[in-house]
């Protein structure tokens, strides 16, 4: 208690500054994962993406984020056993945040698209099984959430899948495939419109002061998706058959272009998403700094995230993306298999709405797996010779490395921390 009360100050200020940090990594490779479908099917140019989702992002972390930030601060170490000694929690998410950060760092000087919430779990476990003991981690909560690591990729995938086959056999497989498109991408539009408005309606807005009912929430999630259908509608109007080229045996160009209008949707979609979903991986141990050293070392894994804890994360996140996004994008977007609007939509819908019930629920997801799950998926359904594996064993190895290496430094920093402030 002594020790709080002494360099409480100190903690708030270190917490905010690696806070920043982790948020900026988060940006500089997880939304690169996130945009690259939109980029690498050259629906959106690298520089619409980043207006996209610095807005997107920003509006998803601070209007959707607090519910699955509870769960990353609160639920993976006991509370209960550090009662005592409330200063070695506050060790302990220091670490978490600078080791989560500076594996991001190095990750994304290098290309891998690798996981935040891998990065800030491991860290969390890391310094909780060596630093406090292995009891003090809550190894059920941290099955849960290492089960939505296989979870999110294969329902992702399978969702992503499905979506392709639909436009297989509704678009690409009629008589007029142009006509078929400008027939059904309205659909498609309200679809993304629905999913996002119903998980921030339902979920993310409770601690904003809109608390709504189910039955409001589903009246409001429609019309804001009939909203964006009939926008979808007024902007295809514009795109007009182009005559087949000599490698467009098919005449598929001009359904292209209609998707290219649907994935400034999904782009919008899957950025709102992820600000949603892994900002937590930034502000959650945050949040717990703040509420020890502001309670004078009552640890409290119930307490309320502070608004502006929630602007900070959006704003790393966004700094992040754009100055360093564009190191990671061309890996999900080109390195997997070929895009196109068409498959980059399909891939982009399945991870927003997997990603977005995540969120609603509680459960912190990997954006990462979940978006490659989906590219996966979309390149399952042209056949496995479509994928290239060598850039996939390349993302699983860096997924390998990621948990231990979150671990390694964050206990290295414990240490550390435990000496100078002890």
């Amino acid at each position: 208690m002594l020790i709080i009360a002494q360099h409480g100050e100190i903690f708030i200020i270190l917490a905010c500054a690696f806070g920043f940090f982790m948020a900026w990594g988060v940006g500089a490779n997880d939304v690169a994962n996130a945009m690259g479908t939109s980029v690498g099917s050259k629906a959106i140019t690298i520089k619409q993406a980043i207006i996209i989702a610095v807005i997107f992002e920003f509006l998803g972390a601070w209007l959707a984020g607090g519910e699955v930030t509870s769960t990353i601060r609160g639920g993976m170490i006991d509370p209960d056993l550090l009662d005592g000694n409330p200063e070695l929690l506050v060790y302990g998410m220091l670490s978490a945040l600078l080791a989560a950060a500076i594996w991001l760092m190095i990750a994304s000087a290098r290309g891998w698209p690798v996981s935040t919430t891998h990065s800030i779990v491991g860290a969390i476990v890391g310094f909780g099984a060596v630093g406090l003991g292995v009891e003090a981690v809550a190894w059920g909560q941290v099955g849960t959430i290492a089960s939505s690591w296989v979870v999110s990729p294969l329902l992702a995938g399978s969702i992503a899948f499905m979506l392709f086959k639909t436009v297989q056999y509704l678009i690409f497989e009629a008589k007029d495939p142009f006509a078929a498109a400008k027939r059904y991408v309205p659909m498609y539009i309200f679809l993304v419109g629905f999913v996002v408005a119903m998980v921030t309606l339902t979920k993310g807005l409770t601690h904003v002061g809109l608390d709504l009912s189910f039955g409001q929430s589903l009246l409001y999630a429609t019309l804001f998706g009939l909203f964006l259908g009939l926008l979808g509608l007024l902007l295809e109007r514009r795109v007009n058959p182009s005559q087949p080229s000599a490698d467009d045996h098919f005449g598929y160009a001009g359904v292209e272009r209609v998707f290219g209008v649907l994935m400034i949707f999904t782009a919008c979609a899957m950025a709102f998403a992820h600000g949603s979903n892994d900002v937590a991986n930034a502000v959650g141990p945050l949040a717990a700094v703040i509420s020890v050293v502001q309670s004078d070392g009552v640890i409290d894994s119930a307490a309320l995230v502070p608004w502006w804890v929630l602007i900070l994360g959006g704003g790393g996140i966004v700094f992040g993306l754009v100055t360093y996004g564009h190191k990671v994008i061309a890996t999900v977007g080109t390195g997997i298999t070929e895009l196109t609007p068409s498959r980059g939509f399909a891939a982009t819908l399945a991870a927003a709405t997997t990603v977005v019930l995540a969120s609603g629920t509680g459960l912190p997801i990997s954006t990462t797996h979940t978006l490659v799950g989906a590219v996966l998926g979309v390149g399952l359904a042209r056949g496995i010779a479509a994928l290239n594996l060598r850039v996939i064993g390349t993302i699983v190895m860096s997924w390998l490395i990621t948990l231990p290496a979150g671990a390694g430094l964050a206990i290295m920093f414990f240490f550390m921390f435990k000496g100078i402030f002890g």
